[in-house]
């Protein structure tokens, strides 16, 4: 049975090009518009008493010196004075709540977006830095947006009651505006680049230092614990340098605007005792002359309100780089009901920075089968699992389950329909019955899991069983592979990829999951450096430089001294007793080296949470399956 042409046609369709920049600050402001139109009113609402306020108190001054009743203008002053309290809260309250609001809206977004797209095209995104800090900066977007809307009102206010109680004093002030506005023209122009600067160092330092912390075993055991404190440590510099040009910019605007406010208010006040001598001012006048001074000159505070604007635009482009990445397009179509799992690759080639790491692999596992993927490292295996399950796509070729392309099947098929366990699982939940769950799993299935994973003999002599908590359980690198295995167990599947899943089994455990697998429906693909899950295997794909070198019963390959090459074994070597204990000890160490450096080098958080929740059954999440690598 083969896809139908216009689902083929569909799934093949180029992705829809990424969002315009801009436009999830834009959804980030729209989504928090009623609390911002709250603030904007509270705001507004605070600058009309600020502005109505110096007039009562000039109009309650002159009546107290002509002893006059003034009664009515101090309640007035009061009820302005309280307004302005009253209305400061309500913004600080209105706008933590919407800044958390808005912080979690847009970390469920960039998740989202970093789930959905190829895992291929997430390495190297920064997801960690992005979730924490840009986000939390991003978040306060709608509330920053009406902050820096409604700053200028106090200030024209401000300066509109310089101009009514006196056109003099306001055009002495009128004099220092235009500097103003070059102050806070560079500080938008430039403490923008410097932000956006520090944050990408940042974003940096925080990818080398989860490697690091992945690789610290082996950082530790080589002694180059100085060499990766240097490596680290890197951006620092650049991120001194940003954060310097930050400050100088911000420090800048500030001490200019700092300067210059005083001194236009001494230019106003001198104007006015000029204005009062002379009889054309009272002195109730001057008070309020004195108070719309301070007011205009708070101008210099959109210097502040308009850095955080540009803190949370800065932080928002940051986050859209994940929300923009291009999902994976799924079909719609559902897997025949009575399939046996045939998994097809016809003509797969896959290419990462112009050099082909899967060249042309034609490729069929029978239905019901076991199928050993054998191949020195770095020969594309880890690569080709990820492209049989689609966890990566192929630039070219067709990958068939069942005769349907795996690029048709709806997102749930797929998952539903393919299960992977790794090297190096991870695992999720409470205890670690929710982690090999990963969801609602009746008590016998369960049981039935740990026992085909050969993992009950450890679970059941924890303090709590399978129900005890993750943190009171330490495991070694075996038992955390059969929690894996179990965890792939769960659920009946069509195809099963065991990516090097068995690497640090015993001999007797890894002969107990393979009888386990043996009796497990469906097709298995599976990873391995052992000689005798090769020789137990029904065929063995021989993977060499990308391409496959033979395809055929271990016995018959065997007879290649390269073949044979692959699992440690001479040009007299024999597949015969006692040949897996060698090989099983040469193969956890060139596991060993493989996986130090992959940690050391190439793994980050953001890989980690990628290639497990991909895989949607709760799998090893940082075995780089679907990243581009060879292995």
């Amino acid at each position: 049975m083969t896809a139908a042409p216009a689902d083929a046609a569909r799934a093949r369709a180029t992705p829809a090009p990424p969002p315009a920049e801009g436009r999830l600050l834009r959804e980030a402001v729209r989504r928090g518009r009623g609390p911002a139109a709250l603030v904007l009113a509270a705001t507004a609402l605070g600058a009309a008493a600020a502005v109505t306020l110096p007039l009562a108190l000039g109009r309650a001054v002159d009546l107290l010196i002509a002893r006059a009743d003034a009664g009515s203008w101090v309640l007035l002053c009061t009820a302005l004075i309280a307004t302005e309290v009253a209305t400061d809260a309500l913004v600080a309250r209105t706008g933590g709540r919407t800044g958390a609001a808005t912080t979690a809206w847009l970390r469920r977004r960039a998740l989202a977006g970093f789930l959905a797209a190829p895992p291929a095209a997430t390495t190297g995104t920064g997801l960690p830095t992005r979730l924490t800090a840009n986000a939390l900066d991003a978040g306060t977007a709608p509330v920053a947006a009406a902050t820096a809307a409604a700053a200028g009102l106090a200030p024209l206010g401000g300066l509109a009651g310089l101009f009514l109680v006196d056109p003099w004093a306001g055009a002495a002030f009128v004099c220092g505006v235009p500097l103003l506005l070059l102050i806070l023209r560079a500080l938008l122009r430039d403490g923008r680049a410097a932000l956006t600067t520090y944050q990408e160092e940042q974003g940096r330092m925080a990818r080398l230092l989860t490697g690091a912390l992945s690789g610290a075993a082996t950082i530790a055991a080589a002694g180059t614990v100085r060499a990766e404190e240097r490596r680290v440590l890197a951006p620092l510099a650049g991120m001194r340098a940003a954060g310097e040009r930050t400050w100088r910019v911000q420090g800048r605007a500030a001490g200019l605007s700092g300067a210059l406010m005083p001194l236009l208010v001494a230019a106003v006040l001198a104007v006015g005792g000029v204005r009062l001598v002379a009889g054309h001012l009272t002195p109730g006048d001057l008070l309020a002359l004195s108070r719309y001074a301070v007011l205009a000159a708070g101008a210099g505070a959109l210097a502040g309100a308009l850095n955080g604007w540009v803190r949370a635009k800065a932080g928002t482009a940051r986050v859209e780089t994940v929300t923009a990445l291009p999902p994976t397009p799924h079909g719609t179509r559902d897997l025949p009901p009575h399939g046996d799992g045939t998994l097809a690759l016809h003509g797969v080639h896959v290419t990462r920075d112009g050099v082909p790491l899967l060249d042309s692999v034609t490729l069929t596992l029978p239905g019901g089968t076991t199928t050993a993927l054998v191949g020195p490292s770095g020969s594309g295996k880890s690569l080709l699992a990820a492209v049989a399950g689609r966890l990566t796509d192929p630039d070219q070729g067709t990958v068939l389950l069942d005769g349907t392309d795996l690029r048709t099947l709806s997102a749930d098929t797929l998952r539903h329909a393919v299960a992977y366990a790794f090297e190096r699982p991870a695992l999720f939940g409470a205890t670690i019955a929710d982690a090999v769950a990963c969801g609602s799993l009746p008590e016998p299935e369960l049981r039935r899991a740990l026992r085909r994973a050969a993992a009950d003999t450890f679970t059941d002599r924890l303090p709590h069983g399978p129900r005890t908590p993750l943190p009171e359980a330490p495991l070694s690198g075996g038992e955390l592979q059969r929690l894996g295995l179990a965890r792939a167990f769960t659920r009946p599947t069509r195809l099963l990829i065991l990516d090097d899943a068995t690497s640090s089994l015993d001999t007797v455990t890894a002969h107990l999951v393979a009888r386990a697998l043996t009796d497990t429906p469906g097709t298995r693909l599976t990873i391995t450096h052992r000689l005798t899950t090769a020789a137990q295997s029904d065929q063995v794909v021989w993977l060499d430089g990308g391409r496959i070198r033979g395809t055929g019963p271990h016995s018959v390959l065997w007879r290649d001294p390269a073949y044979r090459a692959v699992f440690g074994a001479g040009a007299g070597g024999d597949a015969g007793a006692g040949a897996d204990t060698v090989t099983d000890t040469g193969a956890r160490r060139r596991s060993d080296v493989r996986t130090d450096v992959t940690s050391d080098v190439r793994t980050e958080l953001p890989t980690d949470m990628r290639t497990d929740i991909h895989t949607g059954i709760c799998t090893d999440p940082r075995v780089d399956t679907g990243t581009g690598a060879a292995e």
